[in-house]
């Protein structure tokens, strides 16, 4: 661990001031100026708001200690680093719809070992740290025991835009469709942090994305897996930051959806 990092448990409050504070930023100020990122994918004037805020916070805090921000890129150490989505979830922000949070992770190497949520327009904040546990506001969660598909609530990652997105949706679409046939109901949030966390607190039975980008996923990874969830790459082995896809679920069904995905969905 890096020289400044004594437990990650003693970031605890740090992380949780960082999330509050962008949280607050985000009820109280509109998105402001929207910037394309590319085909059909946004940034709002208070994403960048937020991760320049937060970089500078946790850079005076926290020294010793990486900042990779989505909408800024890398500085400092990158053995064990603060990870920002400043708003998971802009278009749903941007368009009023509650489904967003901020999502502030700890990666130390490639594994995600703590994480803080806060959904601002839900009044929950998520926490956890290896070891730990994970709690949402200061009471302890775990994974639903769900044992049977026909009885689970499945929440999938957004579909593919930009280059190559025509090739990556047809996995999605087929996964979907097979989902739709399987599972008690399929969910489509918009935020892949409030995705972990409702699997983490029981709210879902699993989180498929059929992706990994480490802003997107870091601190939901470390909250899911302290709740008990197994989280795992498509190939079954442990999610780390790059890792191809992140495939967070209840213990009982993680392989039967391990071969939803490799089986006949794949093929």
């Amino acid at each position: 661990m890096g020289a400044a990092v004594t437990s990650y448990r003693a970031l605890f409050p740090i992380a949780a001031e960082a999330v509050a504070w962008a949280a607050d930023i985000m009820r109280s100020r509109p998105p402001g100026t929207l910037t394309s990122k590319g085909d059909r994918d946004i940034a709002s004037d208070l994403d960048y708001e937020i991760e320049r805020g937060l970089r500078a916070r946790l850079g005076a805090a926290t020294p010793g200690i990486g900042f990779l921000g989505e909408e800024e890129g890398s500085t400092g150490s990158a053995e064990v680093r603060w990870v920002l989505d400043p708003i998971d979830g802009t278009a749903n922000f941007v368009r009023g719809i509650p489904l967003c949070a901020v999502s502030l992770g700890l990666l130390h190497g490639t594994e995600a070992v703590l994480g803080a949520i806060e959904l601002p327009f839900l009044g929950s904040r998520y926490t956890a740290a290896k070891g730990e546990g994970a709690y949402v506001d200061g009471m302890p969660i775990r994974v639903r025991d769900t044992r049977l598909l026909s009885q689970a609530i499945v929440a999938i990652g957004d579909y593919a835009v930009g280059p190559g997105a025509a090739a990556k949706n047809h996995l999605r679409l087929a996964l979907t469709a097979h989902l739709a046939e399987t599972v008690q109901r399929v969910r489509m949030t918009g935020s892949a942090a409030l995705d972990l966390a409702w699997l983490a607190e029981g709210k879902l039975d699993a989180a498929i994305t059929l992706s990994n980008n480490p802003w997107d996923m870091t601190a939901g990874v470390a909250i899911a897996r302290e709740a008990g969830a197994a989280v795992r790459d498509r190939d079954g082995a442990e999610h780390r930051s790059d890792s191809a896809m992140t495939i967070a679920v209840a213990p009982a069904l993680v392989e039967t959806i391990l071969s939803l995905i490799d089986g006949p969905v794949a093929g």
